[in-house]
């Protein structure tokens, strides 16, 4: 063999590898479109669609049942939605809801995962306990604590039996001060569990490793969970911020259910106003701008949240 017949041997090798391969990394982008199609089609058939169907309605006159065909109207459902205080009133009680529930549930379900985290017996009864609001239907657990919080239900009644007849509650939901934090405290509740098991999986994540290093260092408890626990928990931190957040800001159930928005409007939100204008007032156009401005405003406070909490170089 001749000292230029080898390396024409192996550049023929070569071209059929290389066709191979090519074939292989088709194959493979093809299946991975197969298998993404399904989450595509679902994504654009129930959040492209409607969000442009909301983006048209918004500048219409579009009735829910009309015998006339909608008619832009530019920008007026704007001008009346801005110039309206029910949406106001709406915006405050959800930035109020939010800003209460976000923090308290989130610091909540981290302390309840640290607890169900730990070596000890019976812990995954705990966790059951913990989770089992969260498998139950909200519509079921705003009727029962509706009940719950009546003039003689059983938390008045508790209150009674606990200071000897000497208090008696109030109307929880029907008293103006009391109504929300009565709706936060039961969503809490509800929610907390849910949160509790993602933090529980962010941190069966961390590596024992790092635990047994700072007990050799003598590290406390305190300074184990700031410079050990804390810092693993970033991702998992910045995803519960998020959720919780994205949650507390469509909250709906729990109103529709329990307050109609009542007393003097304390409870009404953003979401209740647009479900109540597009079904109750038929105004399919007005509650289309309202759906517009809240997209706006829950894509705004989630990218300041991902800007805020994002991994610093």
């Amino acid at each position: 063999m001749s000292a230029t017949t080898a390396p024409r041997q192996v550049a023929e090798q070569a071209i059929p590898r290389q066709v191979r391969t090519a074939n292989a990394r088709s194959r493979e982008t093809l299946i991975g479109a197969a298998m993404a199609s399904p989450a595509v089609i679902l994504l654009v058939v129930f959040f492209l669609v409607p969000v442009a169907l909301a983006f048209g309605l918004a500048f219409t006159n579009a009735r829910l049942i009309s015998p006339r065909p909608p008619r832009f109207v530019g920008a007026d459902n704007f001008i009346r939605l801005f110039g309206d205080s029910f949406f106001w009133a709406s915006l405050r009680n959800t930035a109020y809801f939010a800003v209460v529930v976000v923090p308290v549930q989130a610091g909540l379900a981290l302390v309840l995962a640290l607890l169900a985290n730990a070596k000890v017996r019976g812990t995954n009864f705990f966790r059951t306990v913990y989770f089992a609001p969260v498998v139950t239907s909200m519509v079921v657990i705003s009727l029962l604590w509706r009940f719950i919080y009546q003039p003689d239900g059983l938390l008045n009644q508790i209150i009674s039996a606990v200071t000897f007849g000497h208090s008696h509650g109030t109307d929880w939901l029907n008293n103006p001060t009391t109504a929300m934090p009565a709706i936060m405290f039961m969503s809490v509740w509800q929610a907390v569990g849910f949160h509790m098991i993602i933090w529980l999986a962010g941190l069966q994540t961390i590596p024992r490793d790092l635990y047994e290093a700072a007990s050799l260092d003598g590290a406390s408890a305190w300074k184990t969970f700031t410079h050990v626990t804390w810092p693993s928990l970033r991702a998992t931190r910045t995803f519960i911020l998020i959720t919780i957040t994205i949650g507390a800001l469509s909250l709906f159930t729990q109103i529709n259910v329990m307050t109609q928005g009542g007393p003097l409007d304390r409870t009404t939100t953003v979401v209740f106003m647009a479900v109540r204008a597009g079904y109750e007032q038929q105004s399919t156009g007005y509650a289309a701008a309202v759906s517009l401005v809240f997209f706006v405003l829950v894509l705004t406070v989630s990218g300041v949240q991902r800007f805020l909490t994002r991994e610093k170089a």
